[in-house]
């Protein structure tokens, strides 16, 4: 008969050990054992679908039977429609954003990820450290918002990391437990397999769960992960894999171990205590500063669309947006060397992180505005310090990797200062 399409929410998830897809629908009680995507409707549909979270769209089911002696068949995923009420203009986002100032703005990007930002307080807690937890919460979207952006967080458990890395947006991917191979994040070379890995098609990749995490093969990942993290490609077998996508390293520590003077990569897995992957990581997020989640954390009201805003933030990692802000970074920003030259990795990752900042807080910015003093101190405070701190975090824990890096202790790190001319 006639298969009809019916609005429902899906989530799905990815079988690495047999290479497929499933998927749920809660409200039907259909669980992911009972359900499978099959290859030719997932490359059609997955740039509909939210990364893991799926999402609400219209969806047309159909049945496989049982194969191979089993007992009972799999429901099939024939096509999903996102459901989709609102257009989305960048101009008008930009022009929506100058009638808010930047603090309002931060707790309007906070509704858009589901959070509540009235329920960031603690107990004994003053402004700053509620201006700390909500900055720290956003610095999780700069992936989002800003191409080939490499992070590392390491933070308690129920601070809400995975959820933003799986469940926010359709343009990234998250990866827990279970095993990381080449073939999964570059290139399947096998005869009829997927031939592109999961670098090519999303804006970010998040590894979860680094200190239980395996790899295929641990050299090989660890020369590959540091070629592409560099260059944004690599070349597998004389095919060369070009990628816009951020990599991201999540694991959970106590809370005594959350201090960038201290050791905090000492009980992950070794393939990390690499000081040249090290050094291809832009920016450490002090996930110390984002308190446990409670349920008054989450948004209960209005609140700016997530799938909008996440819209919004793939379009502003377009070439020619990032070249835009990119520039006004440049003549935002003052460096001074400490001892001899800048360098160029350190360099690159604040501006990468300030461009990111940018984009977030200041969308509307502007060669007028950004001569404002202002905007320059708000620049300061909200994307040139944080970016900073996060790359100095970095040099800090290499130092401890690699000690002969800086035999005297002096992480030779360069001044870098807002433009007040």
């Amino acid at each position: 008969g006639e298969t009809r399409p019916f609005l429902a929410k899906i989530n799905v998830s990815f079988y690495s050990n047999s290479n497929y897809y499933s998927f749920e629908i809660p409200s039907l009680g259909f669980s992911h054992t009972q359900t499978i995507i099959e290859d030719y409707v997932w490359n059609r549909i997955k740039d509909e679908l939210i990364g893991e979270a799926g999402g609400w769209g219209l969806i047309k089911l159909g049945y496989m039977p049982p194969e191979g002696g089993k007992k009972n068949g799999r429901f099939t995923l024939l096509d999903f429609k996102n459901f989709c009420p609102y257009k989305v203009n960048i101009d008008d986002f930009r022009e929506a954003r100058s009638h808010f100032d930047v603090e309002e703005w931060m707790d309007i990007l906070l509704g858009a990820i589901d959070y509540n930002p009235d329920g960031f307080a603690r107990n004994g807690w003053i402004h700053r450290d509620i201006w700390k937890a909500k900055h720290t919460m956003l610095t999780r979207l700069l992936p989002f918002i800003q191409p080939r952006v490499n992070l590392i967080e390491l933070a308690p458990q129920q601070t809400g990391k995975s959820y933003m890395f799986g469940k926010i947006s359709k343009y990234g991917w998250l990866l827990t437990g279970g095993q990381v191979s080449r073939t999964m994040l570059f290139i399947d070379r096998r005869p009829g397999a997927h031939s592109k890995g999961l670098v090519t098609c999303n804006d970010f990749i998040a590894i979860d769960e680094i200190k239980s995490i395996e790899f295929a093969n641990d050299k090989e990942m660890a020369g590959i992960l540091k070629g592409y993290m560099e260059d944004g490609y690599v070349t597998v077998g004389g095919i060369r894999i070009d990628g816009e996508a951020g990599i991201i390293f999540l694991g959970n520590i106590a809370y005594e171990l959350m201090d960038s003077d201290k050791d905090m990569i000492g009980d992950i897995n070794p393939i990390f205590r690499d000081s040249a992957l090290l050094q291809r990581i832009h920016g450490f997020v002090p996930g110390q500063h984002v308190p446990a989640l409670s349920p008054r954390m989450y948004i209960n009201n209005w609140a700016l669309n997530s799938e909008y805003f996440t819209e919004i933030m793939h379009i502003l990692r377009s070439k020619p947006e990032t070249m835009k802000y990119r520039g006004m970074v440049e003549e935002l920003v003052d460096v001074k060397a400490a001892t001899g030259d800048t360098s160029g990795r350190e360099k690159e990752a604040i501006f990468r992180l300030c461009t990111a900042y940018l984009k977030l807080f200041f969308p509307h910015a502007d060669s007028s505005l950004t001569r404002t003093t202002k905007f320059k101190l708000e620049f300061d405070k909200y994307c040139l310090t944080p970016a900073k701190s996060m790359q100095e975090t970095v040099l800090k824990q290499m130092r401890f990797v690699n000690p002969g890096m800086y035999p005297d202790g002096n992480l030779g790190f360069s001044t870098y200062s807002v433009k007040w001319d």
